[in-house]
């Protein structure tokens, strides 16, 4: 059994351990350490092989601490997934800004203060996402529910309207039901397409007023529209975001990024994991990693379970999904499309029968005869 000691005399350990010391539990959960804070000082006792990733992970969150961030579940959920990764790695993050520690990804991050709250990263790949936004002018946003993805590209389009970047924001949404078939709705074309609108409605309405809100959907300065409704128009000027973009075909994907005019900027977001098409190879969002990949210009940024910003269960969820996915052989059918993201690639190749028996304590199928001279079933 090994030891580490971290003096934390100098810092606010509200900040640091979170209450009742829910950053700490939440590392002994996820490796066989044991921390106790004594006298101002965390030390970390166990294993030499567990120590060295609690307290590589344990130092950044200090590290972030010393510049004033209070440390959330996500915050100690990142950490713990950059040092599970291959440290021969180039990139830990997936996103091609190599290694990076936490506290660097913080560094120039925007944030936003609005008429009913302020916006800022809580992960730090938010963080490079926010800064993203800011400097390039087509930012696609790829990766798992609940990390904020499309709730971060709908605050800074807000920003930049009213700092004046832009004239006006257009919010956009593939009209694909989710696997399940609506039928006939009432209502007008508007009341129609309302309800795959409604995200788009709620991102808005948590940011500014609803009298302001209704104004500017009344004059047009924000504009709600099925990705239908696209054809045919160029924006100049304009903040536009694509949501769910793993249900557009690459036709469709090519029909939006064309409607770019001058001073337009464009985001694009996108689950690969949920894709309502009849095949997930035809999504574009799938399709345009590898067309686009290479033209300068334009970001991808890669979100991960551990960025999840909701309940601690969805981001569990997440991670028992992608161990599922990863051994069946059907994921196509399931809607999962392959992503360029360095981090997807390294997941485990499916299990063999072989394995998966091994794993769940079963004997394997041979199809050798038993006693009975019955093939084994």
């Amino acid at each position: 059994m090994i030891v580490r000691k971290f003096p934390i005399s100098h810092l606010d350990q509200l900040t640091l351990l979170g209450h009742n010391d829910a950053n700490l539990r939440q590392i002994e959960r996820e490796i066989p350490v044991r921390i106790v804070l004594r006298d101002g000082m965390l030390t970390v006792s166990g294993e030499e092989e567990d120590v060295k990733p609690a307290a590589s992970a344990l130092n950044e969150l200090v590290l972030l601490a010393e510049r004033g961030k209070a440390i959330e579940e996500a915050d100690v959920a990142t950490a713990l997934g950059q040092v599970r990764r291959n440290d021969d790695s180039d990139d830990h993050n997936g996103n091609g800004h190599g290694r990076a520690r936490l506290v660097e990804a913080y560094e120039g991050a925007p944030g936003y203060n609005f008429d009913r709250k302020s916006v800022r990263a809580r992960t730090p790949t938010q963080a490079v996402y926010l800064k993203a936004l800011e400097q390039h002018d087509v930012v696609f946003g790829i990766g798992p529910a609940g990390t904020g993805k499309t709730y971060l590209a709908v605050a800074a389009a807000v920003a930049a309207l009213r700092s004046k970047k832009v004239d006006r924001i257009i919010l956009v949404r593939p009209a694909v039901e989710a696997g399940e078939s609506l039928g006939f709705l009432p209502g007008d074309m508007q009341e129609k397409v309302d309800p795959y609108l409604r995200p788009m409605y709620d991102a808005l309405a948590d940011l500014m007023s609803y009298d302001k809100m209704r104004r500017f959907l009344e004059m047009g300065v924000i504009e709600i529209a099925p990705l239908a409704f696209m054809r045919g128009r160029t924006l100049h000027n304009a903040f536009i975001i694509l949501d769910e973009a793993q249900n557009t075909t690459v036709r469709q994907m090519k029909m939006f990024l064309t409607r770019m005019g001058t001073d337009s900027r464009a985001v694009i977001t996108g689950d690969l994991t949920q894709i309502d098409l009849k095949s997930a190879d035809q999504s574009g969002l799938v399709r345009i990693q590898s067309i686009l990949g290479h033209v300068p210009g334009i970001e991808f940024i890669y979100f991960h379970p551990e960025d999840v910003v909701r309940h601690r269960l969805v981001r569990e969820i997440i991670h028992a999904f992608d161990a599922y996915h990863a051994k069946s052989e059907a994921k196509s059918e399931e809607g999962v499309g392959e992503s360029l993201d360095p981090q997807a690639q390294s997941v485990a190749p499916p299990q063999t029968s072989a394995e998966a028996a091994a794993q769940m304590g079963a004997p394997e199928s041979s199809g050798t005869p038993d006693d009975s001279g019955g093939p084994v079933a």
